[in-house]
């Protein structure tokens, strides 16, 4: 088959589309030209958005349903967890696989068969009848989903660089940012009308949909002359020379404890949420959104405003700071320091959380793939492997005391928080470069 080729006339009409003024692009094109790249430019932000969009989908839909699967399937809290960690890894390991892939046979094809497995996954959880089976095909899931993580951010870098590749992060942040917002929304509706199992049927029509408009609308952006053509060696040897760059490997480290600070939240809220505060799945969806709106914002906030005014490291570097202050309050409070506190001063504390990510998540990415035009590909594998990794391994920890305290949860972030910030101070050194 074929495939559909996007020229280098294309990419030079959407960044002249998507240049900021005084970047020196841009000039000479006539205003048709220019209307239709910006148009281009504007369908390819909606077809990445809606790829990175879709794990959040997969994960918060599901979210308000969790007591209910524990009842349903009669198991415990702590293995229907499992169900979010398998999906997790699940895109974790499927990026080592599709990034090297995306690099040798370039993004579209690897994308399509991702997408087309993802459906399949997702409609067999629908009929899942034990909690392990569940666990089973939520793994087969995120295998699959994780071709539309990495390549989305490698089709990125093939299109973008320097501060403008960091503001079409922030872009996506706030397309892909409506998903968390929406999602346990939508998944608390739903379980109003049918049981847990709709909101599997829901995320296939979702899959089926996407899938159809990638296979429409996003175009080849690896051209083949600068694709690899070695093997699993070479791959293999491609990842261990980005993981022996000090900088690469701090912000890669760094933006996955952050990753897993938040993943914590999202793994142990709904239990915290509604079984120790008592709050009802509409309660904790509409908490949950107004969280994902704090972090969207902050994004926009870096995106807009910031990027190209300040460093990235700058940026950075205080999001990470009221991530960690963040984590303690909320350790504090959680852990009786300060006596009973209600529902309300938790949530505000995992709000100011949530928000902070974004600044941490768009600038850690963006400063690790400015260093690695060669490789894009395999780097957003890595980068994607290590946040989804040590965040499968933060999710069972939130429910280890079991489900009557918020101190593991707690516990879990300051020490991601705080990883967090340690690793970018020791391995990135941000004050030997400019950023």
């Amino acid at each position: 088959m074929p495939e559909t080729g996007v020229s280098r006339a294309q990419h030079a009409d959407i960044s002249n589309a998507t240049a900021g003024p005084g970047t020196g692009r841009g000039t000479g094109a006539g205003p048709a030209a220019t209307a239709a790249a910006r148009r281009t430019a504007l369908l390819v932000t909606l077809v990445l958005g809606g790829l990175t969009a879709l794990p959040p989908l997969s994960m918060d839909m599901y979210l308000p349903a969790l007591p209910a699967v524990t009842d349903a399937l009669h198991a415990p809290a702590a293995t229907v967890q499992l169900t979010l960690t398998a999906c997790l890894a699940g895109m974790a390991l499927g990026q080592v696989v599709v990034g090297p892939m995306s690099d040798r046979w370039g993004r579209r094809r690897p994308l399509l068969l991702g997408m087309a497995v993802y459906v399949l996954a997702t409609a067999i959880c629908v009929f899942a009848p034990t909690a392990e089976l569940l666990i089973g095909f939520r793994l087969l899931q995120g295998l699959a989903g994780a071709a539309g993580i990495v390549i989305a951010r490698a089709v990125v870098r093939d299109m973008y660089g320097g501060v403008e590749m960091a503001r079409f992060f922030s872009t996506l942040m706030l397309i892909s940012g409506v998903a968390p917002i929406v999602a346990p929304l939508i998944g608390g509706q739903v379980l109003r009308f049918t049981d847990w199992r709709g909101i599997f049927a829901v995320l296939t029509v979702v899959g089926v949909v996407l899938t159809l408009v990638v296979w429409k609308w996003l175009h080849e952006t690896l051209p083949p002359e600068e694709r690899h053509t070695g093997g699993i060696g070479d791959a293999l040897r491609t990842m261990r020379g980005l993981l022996g760059d000090r900088v690469f490997t701090g912000y890669m480290i760094a933006g996955s404890l952050a990753f897993a600070a938040l993943f914590a939240y999202v793994s142990a809220s709904p239990f915290v949420v509604q079984e120790i505060y008592g709050a009802s799945p509409q309660t904790f969806s509409l908490l949950f959104g107004i969280n994902s709106i704090g972090l969207i914002t902050v994004g926009q906030i870096n995106g807009k405003l910031l990027v190209g005014r300040i460093s990235l490291d700058k940026a950075l570097g205080f999001g990470l700071g009221v991530i960690v202050l963040a984590a303690v309050a909320l350790l504090l409070m959680t852990s009786g320091i300060f006596g009973e506190v209600g529902l309300i001063p938790v949530a505000a504390g995992l709000f100011v959380l949530m928000s902070a990510m974004g600044l941490a998540m768009p600038n850690t990415n963006a400063q690790a793939l400015m260093r690695t035009k060669h490789a894009a590909g395999s780097a957003s594998a890595l980068l994607g492997t290590s946040s989804f990794l040590i965040g499968a391994a933060a999710s069972p920890l939130v429910g280890i005391a079991g489900e009557e305290t918020a101190v593991p949860m707690a516990v879990v972030q300051v020490v991601c928080a705080v990883g967090a910030m340690a690793c970018f101070l020791a391995l990135c050194r941000p004050w030997q470069r400019q950023s």
